[in-house]
């Protein structure tokens, strides 16, 4: 079934003047909701972090009110029935959703087995039901694996998965929640298409919610629906919300190369086409001319490395007969106060390669140095005193009701404090006033002093973030590993997090080491890029040089810049040059405010 034109005006969805408000809340989380779908349509709901994009889903997937009890007014209709009247069970025949973390919607031993969770729920005889599992495998592109098990797959093969269990049940409506979430960006492409396939060629309806606006429009969307602050603010098509200022006014980012064109003064009209980089309407001359003048470039001055990673080799032992190297040859540096991005593709042996320089393993061969000196004799405690490790979820790193203590800790755990039992108790106070002072400065620096006295809970996930960073820097460690950093944030939160590790790393000269599948943040914020490859190095090079060579972005499953793209389409030769000096403009901009 493909999209007509008679299909497209029938509704798949209506919300007519419907609100909902959260029992746990005084204030509504939708305002007047008034909102038409048809049938075959596909949507892309925008939104900065707590507009009210979740909560809206969840109503189109019946877990609002089922799930999340609270007070509705207004209506809303699904496929031409009221929803209050389908109940959960009901809606789920008819809306199918593919979460975020795909890892939460697995329930079977095998890929085939969870593909036919729901028709095995309905009884539905053995044959039957293994047609279906082969016919939705293939609409995904997956009959190849449906013996694995889930540990076994990839991020995108699990995300097929899901697609292809919520199909078996021939559910007209499709769901997605923040898909590219957990996805390196080769993979995050091609669920894109997948998605698209299934609206074009199947006739699904489809609705996306997702940050990532410019990967999204890999492929078309009918319409694009902004919210904000319960409200939604915007029904545009695409090319009319990529003309008008209301992305930057609600704290969406758009495409790369239409910051670009904005740089160069170039106007963005939706008659200029502005969806996609290769359909975009510009002035090629003034592009040109915009790239060749001289501009000052903001790079940190680097004296010696303060990491050295020599042909490190390391293997998982996974019993007495199998052994496969994990991370094979590996060599590079991180030069002192500098921005390293590591990137690769899921699997490809980055969480392993932080581990090691942790000292959470031990590698078969091979040598780390830090600041020159081979640290293969320090244990981890000595370790995190030179380089800290944060992780992904600040939620996961903290231990304490109150941010002092947990800044605290990890002088505390060293020994600055009490030392030994005997110790006087005016040395205890001395080494208590030495903790404090140290947290104080590590406070300052991640601008949380004010809040020094405040209980963990009452901080926002921005400053949970600089918290651990802040505990870590209390030790006085010269390089920091990030994990994510600013995965599933909106455009507000990234900058915020972004821009204080930028100033951290300027101001303070601590080095960052950032495991990233966001190029953006790569190309506007790392100074080198060491690209892993089926635990090998790919290339150790500038962001734009990685970015704008289609072997390693191939062979690493990256995603090249549109910046590039865009180059190429105004004839200009000195790509990595244009790319350069637009990220670096953007870098002094961004360090002015």
């Amino acid at each position: 079934m493909t999209k007509d034109s008679a299909q497209l005006h029938s509704p798949a969805l209506v919300f007519k003047d419907f609100s909902f408000r959260y029992r746990s809340q005084v204030e509504p989380s939708l305002i007047g909701i008034n909102l038409r779908v048809n049938r075959g349509e596909k949507i892309l709901i925008l939104g900065p972090s707590g507009s009210g994009k979740s909560t809206l889903a969840h109503c189109i997937n019946g877990l609002i009110p089922n799930a999340f009890p609270g007070k509705i007014t207004g209506a809303l209709s699904i496929l031409g029935e009221d929803a209050a009247g389908l109940g959960i069970f009901g809606i789920s025949k008819k809306v199918g959703t593919v979460l975020q973390d795909t890892d939460g919607q697995f329930v079977g031993q095998s890929a085939g087995e969870d593909i036919a969770f729901a028709a095995e729920n309905d009884m539905v005889p053995v044959e039957e039901m293994r047609r279906r599992v082969e016919e939705a495998a293939e609409l995904v592109q997956f009959e190849e694996a449906l013996t694995k098990a889930p540990q076994e797959l990839s991020g995108g093969q699990k995300q097929r998965v899901s697609m292809a269990g919520v199909l078996t049940d021939n559910v007209e409506i499709l769901l997605f929640d923040e898909p590219l979430a957990n996805l390196d960006p080769a993979t995050g492409k091609q669920a894109i298409e997948t998605i698209d396939k299934l609206n074009r060629e199947e006739g699904k309806t489809v609705i996306i919610i997702e940050h990532r606006l410019e990967d999204v429009l890999h492929r078309p969307v009918d319409r694009i629906i902004l919210i904000d602050k319960g409200r939604i603010i915007a029904d545009l098509s695409p090319a009319d919300m990529l003309s008008s200022d209301l992305l930057v006014k609600t704290g969406i980012r758009e495409p790369l190369y239409l910051s670009a064109l904005r740089f160069t003064g170039s106007s963005i009209h939706a008659d200029t086409k502005p969806e996609h980089v290769e359909t975009v309407v510009f002035d090629a001359e003034k592009l040109r001319a915009w790239t060749a003048a001289e501009e000052k470039a903001d790079t940190p001055h680097c004296d010696g490395a303060i990491l050295e990673i020599r042909a490190l080799d390391f293997r998982y032992d996974e019993g007495a007969s199998k052994r496969y190297n994990t991370l094979e040859n590996i060599s590079f540096s991180i030069p002192k106060s500098s921005i390293t991005a590591l990137v690769g593709k899921n699997g490809a042996g980055k969480s392993t390669l932080a581990a090691l320089i942790c000292g959470f393993y031990k590698p078969a061969s091979g040598a780390i140095l830090y600041d020159g000196k081979d640290i293969a004799d320090l244990s981890i405690r000595e370790r995190a005193e030179k380089i800290g490790f944060v992780m992904q979820n600040p939620n996961h790193m903290i231990s304490f009701p109150l941010i002092y203590d947990e800044a605290a800790l990890g002088l505390r755990n060293r020994g600055l404090a009490n030392r030994e039992k005997s110790i006087k108790h005016e040395t205890k106070l001395h080494a208590e006033n030495e903790i404090r002072e140290k947290v104080y400065e590590s406070f300052r620096i991640c601008n949380l002093y004010p809040y020094r006295n405040w209980p963990v809970g009452a901080l926002s996930y921005g400053m949970k973030k600089r918290l651990t960073i802040a505990s870590i820097l209390s030790l006085g460690p010269s390089l920091l590993i990030l994990d994510e950093p600013t995965a599933g944030q909106d455009l507000r939160h990234y900058r915020e997090i972004m821009d204080f590790l930028f100033r951290l790393n300027r101001d303070e000269g601590i080095s960052l080491l950032l495991i990233t599948h966001d190029m953006h943040l790569m190309l506007e914020y790392a100074d080198q890029a060491v690209v892993l490859s089926e635990g090998r190095i790919l290339a150790v090079d500038s962001p734009s040089a990685v970015l704008t060579d289609d072997s390693i972005i191939e062979k690493a499953s990256l995603k090249r810049t549109s910046l590039y793209d865009l180059a190429l389409r105004a004839g200009i030769t000195e790509y990595q040059g244009f790319i350069n000096r637009f990220i670096s403009l953007s870098r002094e901009k961004r360090y002015r405010q």
